[in-house]
């Protein structure tokens, strides 16, 4: 194999929201879990459960049920609707725009696998790329499984990112993730495959816990990346 194709990266998997398109208003968000809790009979949940919510673990989902006397198996999915239609609202209004860089995956995409692996639904994913019209950039769309049995999948759990590389049917060996959150370097870290955190304007404080392969401000940077030495 020439020396010039064992330097690059074969496979680039990306996160959704803060790489691809602008993240969702917490507020929507937010509003979207108090939506599921009135439908429960519950007017005025807690600040800290549904800020909880919004990135909860299946122990944290139970633990919060229990606080109100809900069935998790019959919240969360309301929840999970909710939020989903917060993201689909929010796409249509102009407030998750697609980042001007992405543009640049059109080159990046010609000659190496390019796939999306997000903790959003599987059906949310699949719904921003075809509104946003760049689903063909991408060789698998991979998100969670509804339902409290999905929160298992989400990052920092590696299980994203081995999917969408099993999906695509390739071993993890020159494989890139980007993203823009100690969970996806910690995801990328336990999937054995290289990382990028993309330091956009939003995360230009942002603190990172361990070491990325790689650190870019641009999805533009993309094309000059290669593989850590091993």
């Amino acid at each position: 194999m020439p020396r010039e194709a064992r330097e690059r990266y074969d496979a680039v998997v990306f996160g959704a929201d803060g790489v691809l398109v602008a993240p969702t208003d917490p507020d929507r968000s937010r509003l979207a879990i108090e939506k599921a809790f009135r439908t429960f009979g519950i007017d005025r949940p807690r600040r800290e459960h549904v800020d909880a919510l919004l990135d909860v673990a299946p122990e944290e989902l139970e633990t919060i049920c229990e606080v109100y006397d809900l069935e998790a198996e019959s919240f969360w999915p309301e929840c999970d609707r909710r939020l989903a239609r917060a993201h689909r609202r929010a796409l249509h209004r102009g407030e998750k725009p697609l980042y001007n860089d992405v543009a640049a995956l059109q080159s990046l995409g010609v000659d190496r696998d390019l796939l999306v692996a997000s903790d959003h639904q599987r059906e949310t994913i699949e719904y921003l790329l075809d509104f946003f019209g760049i689903e063909e950039l991408f060789e698998v769309a991979s998100g969670r499984e509804s339902g409290v049995e999905g929160l298992e999948d989400k990052k920092p759990s590696p299980h994203p990112l081995e999917r969408a590389l099993m999906d695509l049917g390739v071993e993890a060996t020159r494989t890139l993730a980007v993203g823009d959150s100690n969970a996806d370097i910690e995801a990328a870290r336990g999937a054995n495959v290289d990382s990028a955190f993309l330091r956009r304007p939003r995360c230009a404080e942002y603190v990172l816990d361990s070491r990325p392969t790689h650190e870019i401000t641009s999805l533009t940077e993309l094309s000059t990346l290669r593989p850590e030495v091993q």
